[in-house]
């Protein structure tokens, strides 16, 4: 027996639900079409100018994009020809052969040039040159160099606020005593390098060491004038 089935023998003679149901579907159809007629017409009657909102758009301005230029493949490299077979010749070589003597009693050479002299040293003193050594000068007067950084600034440049920096080369031989004087990099006003030129003139070192010898030396300082 089903679940909603009813026993014969219950004396229940009355309609189901899904009897019911049935029946008045046509009622609940016919009403829900009416209505859905009368919201219809109630809101075309009291909102008669309803239009929907534009959401279109235009474009104000085109721009054109240039493409990138194509490419150009270059073709395949050329195949690389294969090396020749090595070909194993015959020779035959006499066992008599013998090389000649290669000694200069030999092979006398005629007009070979003359032996370098190195009886004497290079002469480093003609222009700014690397000079080994180890030790370097140090500067043994700088009172008498700082006066003569007062007394040479020009007092043009100075009233006026202008200082720079010479880089001024120094030859110092093997007693320390200044023999040249060079500019290398220049402060940039010509003033100025002069005065670097003069203050150099007084400049006292030591002696440059190379290990345990005195040598003679190029060496380059920095002279400032600045305005205290």
């Amino acid at each position: 027996m089903t679940p909603n089935a009813v026993p014969a023998d219950s004396g229940f003679t009355g309609e189901s639900a899904n009897d019911r149901l049935k029946q008045s579907w046509d009622n609940w159809f016919w009403g829900s079409i009416m209505a859905a007629v009368l919201v219809h017409f109630v809101v075309f009657q009291f909102w008669p100018n309803m239009s929907a909102d534009d959401v279109s758009f235009a474009a104000s301005e085109m721009e054109a994009i240039e493409l990138p230029p194509e490419i150009e493949i270059p073709p395949p490299p050329e195949a690389i020809a294969r090396p020749a077979t090595p070909v194993i010749a015959e020779a035959e070589v006499a066992e008599d052969i013998t090389i000649a003597p290669t000694t200069f009693e030999d092979n006398p050479v005629s007009d070979l040039p003359p032996p370098p002299d190195n009886s004497g040293e290079a002469d480093v003193s003609s222009a700014p040159t690397f000079t080994p050594y180890t030790v370097a000068p140090d500067l043994i007067n700088r009172s008498d160099v700082q006066r003569a950084l007062e007394r040479e600034y020009p007092p043009l440049l100075r009233d006026a606020g202008i200082g720079g920096a010479a880089t001024v080369w120094f030859f110092i031989d093997e007693e320390g005593r200044v023999q040249d004087t060079q500019l290398k990099e220049s402060s940039g006003h010509a003033q100025l390098d002069e005065a670097a030129l003069e203050v150099a003139s007084i400049m006292r070192f030591t002696a440059a060491l190379n290990r345990e010898k005195k040598v003679p030396v190029w060496v380059s300082f920095p002279i400032t004038f600045q305005v205290r």
